[in-house]
């Protein structure tokens, strides 16, 4: 019974079999040429039974392996490789299919390969997850025949491995190199040219050719009787909040992700970034009721903290509840701090809604409100109408965009910072507003 599930007839035996058959067909009409359709399936016979001992005198004739990273990066190509080595002494041919999470709807992926007597290869491939969660990967079931290739024996091997999808850590990684290496403008990150002096003093030093004679200390001069300048560092141990939305508004999907999962793929970056920049980092998320709290700091494992949380972050698809942030910030938050609010705001008539609350933290803290451009609507307005259905649909498109720069319009009016970008950017748009309020000296 085992034997019999573990083999599987190739196209090569269909063919064989559909041979003799036909040649048993035409022995009927000339009954004198019988011994040549006895004598193929005899051969025919004695092949598949040669192809049998081939296959399965040795027990273990493949082994292979697959290998998948311990956590998977959400939006991102992740790579998995499949590895196989041949423990037969002759050349053989494989077909391997891997049984992938059901959450990618993959069902055609299927790989073919010959690998020599002794020979190993590593079969790389990727995937893209586009939801977080526990994604479960079946067996990677492999099909091997010998130069006959009448049969294939079936291996399995690396069965119900759990793999969890976390938010973007290989875009925080990216960033986080590039700012190490000073690379950011790589990416769109825009070098700002810092106004004045930061607040934090730093040393007194001695005045070296090129220094800024507005810094010259007069009085060290004076006791020193040479020249001596201040010496400023950038602020340090800035609180930097990213207040995440997970209202019904942030699961308008693009690209195959939500909004909300772009926020929290961004608000890892940022967090990160600003650890990086000697801020502190912290999270909030909130729709109906505040869900998260993670205090703004700098500790080593913070942004494995952070991590943790973005990845358990679920939407229960409600009205978002501002009254209930507002409280808990003012409850939580002492510390003057920029607030990053990731949000989804449609309508002028739902930022006013909000706008009390808003401007009671504007009046503590730098708020900064983060909201997405629908860039389908764009594509829309550029496409040449061809019929008067069309020209309402580009009428209301751009009625839509146009209610999007008010909202810009209506947040700066009363003070509040407002970005307004594409899903895509959304990144490096947070990143470039962070740096330049940085070097604004506004927190």
């Amino acid at each position: 019974m085992k034997l019999v599930k573990s083999l599987f007839l190739n196209n090569r035996f269909f063919q064989a079999a559909a041979l003799v058959v036909v040649l048993f067909i035409v022995s009927f009409l000339f009954p004198y040429l019988i011994w040549i359709p006895k004598l193929v399936l005899f051969c025919f016979g004695g092949l598949i039974i040669t192809d049998i001992i081939l296959l399965y005198r040795v027990k273990k004739g493949l082994y292979g392996k697959r290998f998948t990273p311990d956590k998977l990066s959400n939006g991102d190509e992740n790579e998995i490789r499949i590895y196989l080595e041949n423990l037969y002494v002759f050349k053989t041919r494989i077909r391997i299919f891997d049984e992938i999470p059901h959450q990618f709807q993959k069902r055609n992926l299927e790989f073919t390969i010959t690998l020599a007597a002794g020979e190993r290869k590593t079969i790389p491939y990727h995937l893209r997850p586009i939801k977080r969660g526990e994604y479960s990967f079946g067996a990677v079931n492999v099909l091997i025949s010998t130069p006959l290739g009448f049969l294939s024996r079936r291996f399995s091997f690396s069965q119900n491995k759990m793999v969890p999808v976390y938010p973007s850590f290989i875009q925080m990684r990216k960033y986080e190199l590039l700012a190490i290496s000073n690379r950011l403008s790589e990416t769109g990150i825009k070098k700002i040219r810092r106004i004045g002096h930061n607040q934090e003093f730093e040393l007194i030093k001695e005045y070296v050719s090129g220094d800024d004679f507005r810094t010259i200390n007069w009085k060290a001069t004076s006791r020193r009787s040479r020249l001596m300048v201040n010496h400023y560092q950038d602020e340090r141990s800035q609180q930097v909040y990213s207040l995440i939305d997970k209202g019904r508004v942030m699961q308008m999907p693009f690209n195959g992700l939500s909004l909300l999962d772009y926020a929290i793929n961004a608000s890892l970056v940022i967090s990160n970034i600003a650890m990086r920049k000697s801020d502190k980092a912290g999270l909030i998320t909130f729709q109906d009721k505040v869900n998260t709290i993670v205090p703004a700091n700098r500790l080593s494992n913070q942004m494995n903290n952070i991590l943790e949380s973005l990845y358990n972050q679920k939407t229960a698809f409600v009205e978002s509840d501002y009254s209930a942030l507002h409280a808990t910030i003012k409850r939580k938050i002492s510390q003057r701090s920029l607030l990053l609010l990731f949000t989804n705001f449609e309508t002028v008539f739902a930022v006013q809604r909000q706008l009390p609350y808003l401007l009671s933290l504007a009046r503590q803290h730098l708020v900064v409100v983060i909201f997405f451009e629908n860039t389908e609507l764009s594509q829309l307005i550029e496409r040449k109408a061809k019929n008067l259905k069309a020209i309402y649909h580009k009428a209301i498109a751009e009625r839509l965009l146009f209610e999007k720069k008010l909202i810009v319009k209506e947040l700066t009016k009363h003070g509040i910072q407002a970005l307004l970008t594409p899903p895509e950017n959304l990144t490096v748009n947070t990143i470039n507003k962070y740096l330049e309020l940085k070097a604004r000296s506004l927190i």
